[in-house]
């Protein structure tokens, strides 16, 4: 396939997701304007789901599916009613988060979103980030930059996590096994920043980087549909996404620096690493 034909190509998967993903917003925001949106834990008491979760995934996927019969699927809620592992081949494969912040969307915190991503080759070429109560979406496909709401947006220009802000998934600090990892990273970024957000949506995080009112989104220990969405938006703002240790992002195992220049990624790798040899920390 030529860069032209692959361009065009991607071009098409994009619009029509772009517009698949605007008609969702109205069915996700049924159960958002409802006090008690039907919702049930999965793999423990912090981890929910709604009914809307599911038609929201069901009608992407059927969209998408009868669009582009040639493609594949990872989305969160398939992948959580099947008990599977998702796996990613070289196919076209959309990966869906059909609410991402679920916890948000059942307390009517505004602060979640509908995130799509498409991958070629393994290769993230579109992403899709629709926050649906404040109309704000953000787009993205490969080579042509980043969007909110049709307007381009740029990352920031911030170097040293000294005069930035960061953002994390605070609630990775529920799960015992990964508990002292993430304290020790979160103390220790925040006490070198300016500040520090939890905003409860690795996906709406990811944007806002992107949209260049956070410098930078350090998470580990998240799936693949978290991050999707937002990791190609970024990249097309002009900002880096890497492993959180330095080196290549794997999508299929998010560990990841999401920050607004080269040089503050290698700044917060730095401090990540610091934070991992620290033995004894004060809460």
């Amino acid at each position: 396939m030529s860069d032209s034909v692959e361009a065009e190509t991607i071009r098409k998967y994009y619009n029509v997701a772009l517009e698949l993903v605007m008609k969702s917003g109205p069915v996700a925001c049924e159960g958002y304007a409802q006090a008690d949106a039907n919702y049930k834990t999965k793999s423990a008491f912090y981890d929910l789901v709604t009914v809307y979760d599911k038609k929201v995934e069901d009608l992407l996927i059927a969209g998408l599916q009868k669009a582009f019969p040639e493609t594949k699927f990872i989305g969160e809620e398939g992948t959580a009613e099947n008990n599977s592992e998702p796996v990613l081949t070289d196919a076209p494969t959309w990966i869906i988060d059909p609410i991402d912040g679920t916890t948000n969307f059942i307390r009517r915190f505004p602060n979640w979103c509908i995130s799509v991503g498409l991958a070629i080759n393994k290769e993230l070429v579109v992403g899709i980030v629709y926050i649906p109560v404040v109309n704000e979406m953000y787009s993205a496909y490969k080579g042509h930059g980043a969007y909110l709401n049709g307007n381009p947006i740029s990352v920031s220009k911030c170097t040293k996590m000294k005069t930035g802000i960061f953002g994390t998934e605070l609630s990775l600090i529920q799960r015992p096994a990964i508990r002292d990892k993430h304290m020790k990273r979160l103390c220790t970024l925040t006490a070198n920043s300016i500040g520090c957000r939890g905003i409860g949506s690795a996906a709406v995080s990811l944007c806002y980087v992107a949209r260049g009112s956070i410098d930078c989104f350090a998470v580990e220990d998240l799936q693949p549909w978290d991050i999707a969405g937002g990791a190609l938006i970024i990249r097309e703002a002009g900002g880096v996404v890497c492993h959180s240790k330095g080196g290549e992002f794997s999508i299929m195992k998010p560990d990841c620096i999401a920050a607004a220049t080269p040089e503050l990624a290698q700044d917060v790798i730095g401090l990540i690493n610091e934070a991992d040899q620290i033995t004894e920390y004060q809460l």
